[in-house]
């Protein structure tokens, strides 16, 4: 694989915030049984991916910053495209909207804290043809 240039495709593309090029997480976004596996390190440049014991806690926060705009679209897209329908269908669509959104909000949640919170920077000698091996 190619290391991405910029920050954040490389984010984009859950990829290692030191080399951009190895992997944040071991199987598809949808492999529900192996969502949440992560690597303990990157396979291409060694970078540790928990800085800290309990380090991604604070994913948490971020990833209710992902849910509080999918709700309101959510019950937004119903209210203005579906002519306010009962409740029960906007808990319903809501719940299965959060349910297939959960991989995704949780592995860019993740990605979020590490790039932001990690201490992690990207290595340019990583762009350098043949170094990052």
């Amino acid at each position: 694989m190619k290391p991405i240039r910029a920050w954040w495709l490389a984010l984009l593309a859950l990829r290692c915030p030191h080399c951009h090029t190895g992997p944040l997480f071991n199987y598809g976004m949808y492999n529900l049984g192996h969502f949440t596996d992560m690597p303990e390190s990157c396979p291409v440049c060694g970078q540790h991916y928990e800085p800290e014991p309990g380090f991604y806690w604070g994913a948490m926060y971020i990833s209710f910053t992902f849910a509080v705009p999918i709700v309101l679209v959510s019950g937004a897209v119903l209210y203005w495209f579906f002519g306010d329908p009962p409740t029960w269908v906007y808990v319903t669509t809501v719940a299965v909207v959060m349910l297939l959104l959960t991989p995704p909000s949780f592995r860019y949640a993740r990605a979020v804290m590490l790039y932001a919170f990690g201490g992690v920077r990207f290595n340019k000698r990583y762009l350098e043809k043949g170094s990052a091996t």
